[in-house]
């Protein structure tokens, strides 16, 4: 089954072309204008994707060789996200599917970030532990079977990729922080300070990062960092907070696996892209553990993933006149649904 997907819920306008779970062809265009404002603007992203989306099927479509008229599936990211952004790619592709006449299947991102390890050749079984870790979302997932998901844990306030960008730019580096922090943290000490890790009371997998950004904030100060500022202790506050940060994510999807007595480790979204992060996952490959990311262009937003869980959906779904009349009426959510998830 060929299909279409559509991803716009942040700010990279995705088309991807996919043959049932195969990616043909996966166009991404990432918007450039948010970086002087050091964070997306929704407005400015809204309107960029109605510029770039015809232009981005057109190369889609180009690129697998493939028509409209090939299309037997369309989906798009529904939720969540910014409202602006995902109602440009969800009212697109239903307007396809309409004018084409085929299914149309909505989307929950996370979905797609939790399934994008499954774009990798190597396949791991069922259950598997997820950690979703982006900009906009941490989430610790028990993944039992196709779309059966329990919640473990959820940020209670920044996401990681979000702690990543603000204390960036409380040093001075340029967005989006993750990898300007990457870079500089490759040639420091990780051990120079010791930044907290936080304990949320009464959830045992529940995430928090607004304390360990608050924590670099006051340590900047009692060190007077804007005018002792060198580059190595930049690189080495940089090894510091990335070693709290990914500590915590590795802590408790570890403490998880334990819990539940699972050895399948999956962990996606644009974080899963530190190579820091990846390090430490790897060190469980030698206790028997399955560890595995999705290939860098798979781990930030992108319509391939999109593609995968559409497929999945509709191959999975007993009612196939569902996504012809039901999934039409669907409308944009900016955040996600966990008792639905």
């Amino acid at each position: 089954m060929l299909s279409l997907s559509i991803e716009t819920s942040c700010d990279e306008t995705s088309v991807a072309v996919l043959d049932n779970d195969k990616v043909i062809s996966n166009i991404i265009s990432s918007q450039i204008s948010h970086v002087k404002f050091g964070g997306v603007v929704p407005e400015i992203a809204s309107r960029e994707h109605l510029n770039k989306i015809i232009e981005i099927t057109e190369l889609a479509l180009s690129e697998s060789g493939k028509e409209l008229k090939d299309i037997k599936l369309i989906s798009a990211t529904s939720e969540p996200g910014l409202i602006g952004a995902l109602l440009t790619g969800l009212n697109f592709g239903k307007s396809l599917s309409m004018s084409l006449n085929i299914p149309f299947v909505p989307v929950n991102h996370i979905h797609a970030h939790l399934y994008s390890n499954f774009l990798n050749k190597d396949k791991t079984e069922f259950p598997f532990i997820s950690l979703i870790v982006s900009g906009g979302h941490t989430l610790l997932v028990l993944a039992e079977d196709f779309f059966k998901h329990k919640v473990l844990g959820k940020t209670v306030d920044d996401a990681a990729g979000e702690a990543f960008d603000k204390v960036a730019k409380l040093l001075g580096l340029n967005y989006p922080g993750g990898p300007e922090i990457e870079k500089h943290a490759v040639n420091g000490n990780k051990d120079y300070h010791k930044f907290p890790l936080a304990h949320v009371k009464g959830s045992e997998f529940d995430f928090s990062f607004s304390g360990l950004k608050t924590s670099v904030l006051y340590f900047l100060k009692k060190i007077d960092f804007a005018n002792v500022k060198n580059d190595e202790l930049l690189n080495n506050i940089c090894a510091s907070f990335q070693n709290a940060a990914v500590s915590s994510l590795f802590n408790k999807t570890l403490s998880a696996a334990e819990k539940y007595n699972i050895r399948n480790i999956k962990v996606s979204g644009g974080v899963s892209s530190n190579k820091y992060l990846q390090h430490k996952f790897n060190f469980l490959k030698d206790s028997g553990y399955s560890i595995s990311f999705p290939e860098k262009k798979y781990s930030t937003d992108n319509a391939a993933m999109i593609g995968l869980v559409g497929y999945y959906k509709y191959k999975f779904s007993g009612d196939k006149n569902y996504f012809l009349n039901e999934s039409l009426l669907i409308n944009a959510k900016a955040k996600v649904d966990y008792e639905k998830f």
